[in-house]
């Protein structure tokens, strides 16, 4: 009982160009499993994981979206409440690494979130198995660069296929979602007092004739 209460639900939005490997990311986190053959994610779809991190236990809700540009306009339904934004493009292909500004702008502004300069992003280098590394086209430097002209954002190379830093990648966003979630949670809260206060002060400043 006392594990449901305390339960806390994050959710998560992986974002990224068709073909990158969102969905077999998150196939392969949640259920522990790999399929060869590549299908379209049509709109958006979401797993769940329940993890324990420290004294917390959560609910990680991972939205899978669409990377076609003709579903892009569905995101902003889908976008708000997030508690983390993950970036992903495929190591092997410069264009999915390319746009990576857009998908970071697009959620900015279909999010909305309050404090976007702090808002939690990660970044995903997916199919480091592809041709042993040979095929990659953008190197690990390049992309850690991109991650602090964007604030310092953490970075992770993984391949779903054969289960690489997958769970590792997954658990910095699950922690990066919960701390974002506990700051939402002070400033609210703060300033939820604060308005209490100015209530408080406007009463005692009152006329009472």
């Amino acid at each position: 009982m006392d594990s449901i209460k305390n339960r806390t639900l994050l959710k998560v939005i992986v974002l990224g160009d068709s073909g990158v490997g969102k969905t077999s990311l998150m196939n392969q986190y949640v259920y522990k499993r790999f399929n060869r053959q590549y299908k379209a994610t049509i709109g958006a779809d979401f797993v769940t994981k329940e993890l324990h991190i420290g004294e917390k236990f959560a609910t990680l809700q991972i939205w899978d979206t669409a990377g076609q540009e003709r579903f892009h306009s569905l995101g902003s339904a889908f976008y708000r409440g997030a508690d983390c934004c993950v970036l992903s493009y495929d190591v092997n292909t410069l264009r999915t690494f390319e746009s990576l500004n857009n998908w970071h702008e697009e959620f900015l502004k279909q999010a909305n979130p309050i404090e976007p300069e702090t808002f939690p992003f990660v970044l995903i280098g997916n199919k480091i198995d592809v041709d042993g590394g040979n095929s990659r086209v953008v190197a690990e430097k390049r992309a850690r660069e991109w991650c602090v002209s964007k604030g310092n954002i953490p970075y992770y190379e993984t391949s779903a296929k054969e289960n690489t830093n997958v769970d590792d990648a997954f658990l910095g966003i699950a922690d990066r979602a919960l701390a974002n979630e506990r700051q939402q949670d002070n400033i609210y809260f703060r300033d939820m007092s604060e308005s209490v206060s100015e209530m408080i002060e406007q009463r005692n400043g009152g006329c009472a004739c």
